[in-house]
């Protein structure tokens, strides 16, 4: 039976899914089997699994990290908005109900049995569960239905250690301000805590450090630097994609959708020395001079056709193809391009049927059934093999598909427009494919290079595994777990 040691955050974004990233591949290279863990998690950026289902993909970048294939145990409760108040639940990887925020907060205590049946189905093929909390202990108000942080260390019986991103300010309140608000036997989980993306001198933190201990009695397990090289890893949230530009090389555009889901199709993008991946928000016009527009996912597509058009960015989508300029969708993307969406169940909200923009001569019907698979397909225009996943609902017909974007298993899958600058295609995580990122990208006349996206991704992993080594007391922190 494996033990477990969970880490907490005193806030959203402070690092914890980089943290037990790190840790994962520290206890593999140290020969321990170890298998990462987070009971809830909020996200439209989600990876299909090897038994079939789906799960936050920082899951599925920490079990890269340990080694393993991810598995719908690893995340068995995945929350995906669909609107500012309502979510899809996914549970052991699939889809539940829809439910808005009041109904889920009541829903949550029945979802602590199947939540708990995956931690035990993990701890029984592994040496060491790594779990990762969600948002913040000091959510007191959401504490009575908890599954994610306290809720779930107190029925596991899980030691906490806190990560406090000090890079955002105000970390000794964070790390105190939790001791002090939290239930008192809340708190008698929590075993310690790291400081999280330091930069400067780490010396100039020590009084503070020593007061943060003094203050709650925790003990300090070591401050961490800023890890530069957590751009070259997949993003968790599409805002990580915007620090990722390269000013004078060609542009990729690509429209940050209200809605915007499964969008790992651009990490291998960003890495690209002759490519300058811009984020475009809400707001902002396309950039004239652009190579390529991609329109990723999205979890609601007739909701973000209406925001993409509240935005005229189908006016510039029009002006880009007129000027000779390329467009790829991706599922959602690939949705939007055609002359019409219709979802007459209501599956992603309101009943009804919206126009396209009218780049592909494809329509889509919402059904509802999913499509949940990882899949090899062949570009129909290079031959090159595109290792992907689907993970979609609809049905897309139409004359375009007549010129296939790829073919699966000789089956055409996708669109190309009759002047071939417009691509649509369901397949997820493409560009991770070397020889077709290259050959897709020759042939817009955007300088490529030999690198390898994998590769690339697991020499980063192991700089992370290096960082955590030299900075925090590893050893302390792995004694913790019981």
């Amino acid at each position: 039976m494996a033990r477990a040691l969970m880490i907490q955050g005193a806030g959203s974004d402070v690092g914890k899914s980089l943290v037990v990233a790190g840790l994962a591949r520290v206890a593999r290279r140290r020969g321990l089997r170890v298998l990462p863990f987070k009971p809830q998690n909020m996200s439209n950026n989600a990876a299909v699994t090897v038994d079939g289902g789906e799960i936050g993909r920082a899951q599925a970048l920490q079990a890269l990290a340990a080694g393993v294939e991810p598995h719908t145990d690893m995340n068995p409760v995945l929350l995906k908005p669909e609107t500012d108040v309502g979510a899809q639940i996914i549970v052991h990887g699939k889809r539940i109900a829809t439910a808005r925020a009041r109904e889920y907060a009541s829903l949550k205590p029945s979802l602590m049995g199947a939540v708990l049946e995956s931690f035990e189905r993990l701890k029984q093929r592994a040496d060491l569960v790594l779990v990762e909390g969600a948002g913040s202990p000091a959510e007191v108000n959401l504490r009575k239905s908890d599954i994610a942080n306290m809720g779930f260390a107190r029925r596991a019986d899980v030691p906490v250690v806190l990560i406090g991103d000090i890079d955002r300010g105000g970390v000794i309140a964070q790390l105190v301000g939790i001791k002090t608000v939290i239930d008192p036997d809340d708190a008698a989980m929590i075993q310690g805590f790291v400081i999280n993306k330091f930069r400067g001198d780490p010396t100039l933190f020590d009084d503070g450090y020593r007061t943060i201990e003094a203050s709650t009695s925790w003990r300090g397990f070591g401050v961490l630097p800023y890890f530069t090289r957590a751009i070259e890893l997949p993003a968790e949230d599409a805002l990580g994609l915007a620090d990722a530009r390269k000013p004078g090389q060609c542009k990729i555009a690509f429209l940050a959708q209200s809605r915007i889901a499964n969008f790992d199709d651009l990490d291998p993008l960003k890495l690209e020395p002759g490519v300058d991946l811009v984020m475009i928000r809400p707001g902002e016009a396309i950039p004239g001079d652009c190579r390529l527009v991609i329109i990723p996912g999205s979890k609601s597509t007739r909701g973000d056709l209406a925001f993409l058009r509240a935005q005229g960015w189908d006016i510039d989508l029009l002006a880009h193809h007129r000027r000779g300029g390329h467009v790829l969708g991706v599922c959602g993307g690939y949705q939007m391009l055609g002359r019409s969406v219709a979802d007459p169940e209501g599956i992603e909200g309101p009943a009804g049927e919206t126009p396209g923009l009218g780049l592909l001569d494809v329509t889509t019907v919402m059904t509802g059934d999913k499509t949940l698979t990882r899949v090899t397909a062949q570009h129909a225009e290079t031959k090159q093999p595109i290792d992907a996943y689907e993970i979609h609902i609809g049905r897309t017909e139409g004359p375009d598909r007549e010129r296939p974007f790829a073919l699966l298993d000789g089956v055409s899958e996708g669109a190309i427009s009759r002047d071939g600058r417009v691509y649509g295609s369901y397949l997820h995580g493409l560009f991770a494919s070397d020889a077709f990122r290259r050959s897709f990208l020759a042939r817009l006349d955007i300088p490529v290079t030999d690198q390898r996206y994998g590769t690339r991704v697991e020499d980063a992993l192991d700089a992370l595994a290096d960082h955590i080594e030299a900075h925090l007391d590893v050893q302390g922190l792995f004694a913790l777990a019981r």
